[in-house]
């Protein structure tokens, strides 16, 4: 992922958070705000509740990689807040994206291939 593919400030957060719908399931939520622009941007939010600090940069490496695997199939023109659960910590790689593509599926931002 670029550094112009992220979303770092907390009023950016903000706005995905007041103006963009939410999806869950148990392992995450996925906040998707439409934006209009050329390329999707992505946030990630994992809470100290969740583990410790490798815990942490696990997951949020694996939602990173999903992303990477999925940038053709996931809606562009859109920003997306991804909050990880406590039952994400447990998850590999592969459930981990599994997981995602579920909670994408049920936001409709997935291109069919």
């Amino acid at each position: 992922m670029n550094k112009h593919q992220r979303i770092k400030k907390s009023q950016e957060f903000q706005r995905v958070f007041k103006k963009g719908k939410s999806f869950a399931n148990r392992q995450f939520i996925i906040y998707v705000y439409r934006t209009g622009q050329p390329e999707f941007r992505i946030g990630l939010s994992v809470s100290k509740k969740i583990g410790n600090a490798v815990t942490r940069n696990r997951i949020k490496r694996y939602i990173r990689q999903v992303f990477l695997e999925m940038k053709e199939e996931v809606r562009q023109d859109a920003d997306y807040v991804i909050i990880a659960r406590k039952q994400a910590a447990d998850l590999d790689f592969h459930e981990t994206k599994k997981s995602l593509q579920h909670v994408l599926k049920i936001a409709r931002v997935l291109r069919k291939k």
